[in-house]
């Protein structure tokens, strides 16, 4: 069994989406004339749907304008930005977070990173969803995490195969990741889900952490519930950012904070642990996090109601128009955030040999980009990403139609 999980550890540290998405692109025949449709990558802002709040935008300026930010900042974050994240996750917790639970960081990605860097120590595990957001392997291939993977079960709305943890966590496990809500598979966990999830990693005495980049990015049955709602029950360390809730993913604004009413992370060594560890990374540019506290207090419900409205729309046209394509099916609609991922009936192709064959040959003869599955941790699965204009969504949808029928295996 160990090295089983070993193996699974190792075979994914190679693989990035946009080092799979460059191939991608690079394999495009140009001299086809078509335009290049990417359903590959989670920026919205490539499409002129989705758009930044204009509250964003103008904070942004005032501060650069105020030339009061042209230096840098204190290594954890602005203080006033980190009280603003505090106050703006604690909208959403049975108790208050404090500007001492945040830390600034560049992205959701280096918030990431610090987290398996802090929990890495010699012989240590983490447990990882599959299908999952390979930059966790990655950076734990580069800490010497161990990997484990727990499989989401498709039948089930993608939730945690519980049952299935009691066999990987060991006295070695420092931690479990949970993407709510989800990517690569859309789906949002119920209050019920997660509470189990909570008990679930109570019960192995290994801390939560929950990767809530699209939070409130759901538009389905489910509403969004964060993980630190769970925070008396089990530590939590919520990972987050304004990259996709705010469309600006190239800001690069994330955080970092404990969800730990207990207090477990406000133990001294571990605290100086943390500013340690901070001291020696960059953060986002300062102006950006000045921009913070104005971008979080002022935009308004309005804004995200209608983007949460264009991704419920584009996800139906794509579920809708996948029912069209006999060799992909969506075993459930998404829920949220932007991502789905659909199964790959490869008996109905005729010269297609896996996922990844198929999305080579998809870009070379139809401009189009989807990611392999294989990325992700499931092979022969396609991960498509919705969050795009329904006329480019629908074209692309009718691309693959037509690729389909070109490959499809004659009866």
């Amino acid at each position: 069994m160990e090295k089983v999980h070993k193996r699974e550890a190792d075979a994914p540290a190679t693989i990035t989406i946009k080092g799979i998405l460059g191939l991608l692109m690079e394999s495009i025949d140009e001299s086809e004339g078509k335009k290049v449709i990417s359903l590959g990558m989670g920026d919205p802002t490539a499409y002129s749907c989705f758009h930044t709040p204009q509250v964003a935008q103008d904070s942004v300026l005032h501060a650069l304008q105020s030339h009061n930010f042209n230096g840098y900042a204190p290594t954890a974050g602005l203080p006033q930005t980190r009280r603003a994240v505090a106050k703006y996750l604690s909208r959403d917790l049975p108790y208050k977070l404090t500007s001492d639970d945040v830390f600034i960081t560049s992205g959701c990605t280096q918030a990431i990173d610090v987290t398996l860097a802090m929990l890495a120590r010699p012989g240590a595990n983490i447990l990882l969803p599959r299908p999952g957001f390979p930059i966790y392997e990655l950076c734990a291939a580069f800490r010497h995490l161990e990997v484990r993977h727990f499989d989401l079960l498709p039948q089930k709305g993608w939730e945690v195969d519980l049952d299935a943890l009691e066999a990987l966590a060991d006295h070695n496990t420092v931690a479990m990741v949970v993407i709510n809500p989800g990517n690569p598979c859309g789906n949002v966990y119920s209050y019920r889900h997660l509470e189990k999830i909570a008990e679930t990693a109570k019960k192995f005495r290994i801390l939560v952490i929950a990767d809530e980049v699209y939070g409130h990015l759901a538009f389905g049955r489910n509403p969004f519930v964060p993980m630190g709602v769970f925070g008396e029950t089990v530590p939590v360390l919520t990972l987050g950012s304004l990259s996709k809730r705010w469309m600006v993913p190239g800001w690069r604004l994330g955080w970092f904070v404990t969800s730990d009413p207990c207090g477990m992370f406000r133990e001294p060594k571990i605290v100086e642990r943390i500013k340690k560890y901070f001291d020696v990374l960059g953060g986002p540019a300062t102006f950006i996090q000045a921009a913070v506290p104005l971008i979080l207090e002022q935009t308004e419900e309005v804004y995200f109601k209608r983007t949460n409205y264009l991704l419920k729309n584009s996800s139906d046209i794509c579920c809708d128009r996948i029912k069209e394509i006999p060799c992909i099916t969506c075993p459930r609609r998404p829920e949220g955030s932007m991502a789905v991922m659909v199964k790959l009936n490869l008996s109905l192709l005729e010269d297609i040999s896996d996922d990844i064959d198929f999305c080579f040959k998809l870009a070379k003869e139809e401009s189009v980009i989807i990611l392999p599955g294989t990325a992700v941790g499931l092979k022969n699965w396609l991960r498509i990403t919705f969050a795009v204009d329904p006329s480019s969504l629908e074209e692309a949808l009718r691309r693959i139609k037509s690729f389909y029928q070109r490959h499809a295996k004659l009866v």
